[in-house]
């Protein structure tokens, strides 16, 4: 599925949210194995908060503010 298929699913990127279940399902709840997922995820998510506001809610995103605080943590064990 698209970036564009994953914001339409209802609730919004809920197929990006099961992707994770799914991998960490089969790796033993490593997150390390799954982190493309978890990176799909938050893309997904903040696509969804830009095209309808930090105000806006889905089951499968973390609120706005955390978002933004859970991509700053990936970005800076990143580097």
């Amino acid at each position: 599925m698209t970036l564009q298929d994953d914001l339409k699913s209802k609730p919004p990127c809920h197929p990006r949210a099961c992707a994770i279940q799914d991998c960490l399902t089969k790796n033993g709840y490593n997150e390390a194995k799954c982190a493309k997922f978890v990176d799909a995820l938050y893309e997904c998510c903040q696509a969804f908060y830009e095209k309808n506001g930090e105000d806006a809610i889905s089951a499968s995103c973390p609120k706005a503010g955390l978002l933004k605080l859970k991509m700053q943590q990936r970005k800076n064990q990143a580097t």
